[in-house]
């Protein structure tokens, strides 16, 4: 009999509920000061991060290749005989490719690793419905075929305050504004299908840039029922009542917040407000 077990990593943003509901394994990023280091939201936490700011802005790492290595043999020891992991866009992370790598010694475990060509809740939001097809009796071989179908559903959008911390971490993609951040010019960035950073929309100040994003979200439920998760990275001010604002539309058939990682929050400073839509997936007659 199969035993799947389900994995994603710390930049997924998933909580302790969902970690519970699904006995998920959830593989921890680093957060690396000149003199020390941390494991992202274990001895860590979000406004620490930002707190930390005015002193030293740190670096990132992927989970390492021995926490891989030590969770294979744990699952090995557990009797599961495969594994689907969800994972950080492998253009933004070098976990996915790293975890790639490790799974091939364990051809004991039937792995299949995936882009999710995004992260923080975008990711999590695969990995639910992984979760609740594994729940729900399906095979391996059918929730991998259901993976680029539940990815093409989901779409992330978010507004920061400022590009420095995106620009210094390497990580703006094709996402531009040197000459924005003189302006004001708060552009409203997504994840393309190469889960790679872009543009989707500017607008002047952090105001409109919030208004933009209740837009979107509006047109998007035009269309379709969605599920609709707030994300917020160090806005504590902001998140309520731009969540409130959100809460008011038609259409969203749940309703749920989160707070981005302290490694999401290096690299995209304080100040963050956005948005993950999850279409519903077409009934089938």
């Amino acid at each position: 009999m199969s035993k799947i077990a389900l994995i994603t990593d710390s930049t997924s943003d998933v909580d302790k509920e969902m970690i519970e509901m699904y006995d998920l394994k959830v593989l921890p990023l680093r957060i690396i000061y000149k003199d020390r280091e941390y494991i992202d939201r274990i001895t860590i936490t979000p406004k620490e991060v930002y707190d930390n700011f005015a002193y030293e802005i740190p670096s990132t790492s992927l989970p390492s290749m021995q926490d891989m290595e030590d969770m294979y043999l744990k699952l090995e020891e557990e009797g599961y005989t495969h594994a689907i992991a969800v994972i950080i866009s492998a253009n933004l992370s070098g976990t996915y490719n790293t975890l790639r790598l490790v799974s091939e010694n364990h051809p004991s475990i039937e792995t299949c690793v995936f882009d999710s060509k995004s992260l923080t809740i975008g990711e999590a939001a695969i990995v639910e419905e992984c979760g609740e097809m594994i729940k729900c009796g399906k095979s391996f071989n059918e929730i991998v075929e259901a993976l680029p179908e539940i990815q093409s559903r989901v779409t992330v959008y978010y507004a920061v305050d400022t590009l420095k911390y995106l620009i210094k971490g390497g990580r703006i993609g094709k996402v531009s504004g040197t000459i924005g951040e003189i302006l004001n010019i708060k552009p409203i960035i997504s994840i393309n299908s190469d889960g790679v950073y872009y543009t989707y929309a500017k607008a002047k100040g952090k105001k409109k840039a919030i208004s933009k994003l209740v837009d979107i979200a509006r047109e998007a439920l035009e269309n379709t029922p969605c599920k609709i998760w707030v994300m917020h990275g160090g806005a504590y001010e902001e998140v309520k009542p731009f969540s409130e604002t959100i809460a008011a539309l038609p259409n969203i058939t749940r309703l749920s917040f989160g707070e981005i990682s302290p490694v999401a929050g290096v690299h995209t400073g304080p100040g963050l407000l956005g948005i993950i839509i999850v279409k519903e997936a077409p009934t089938k007659n």
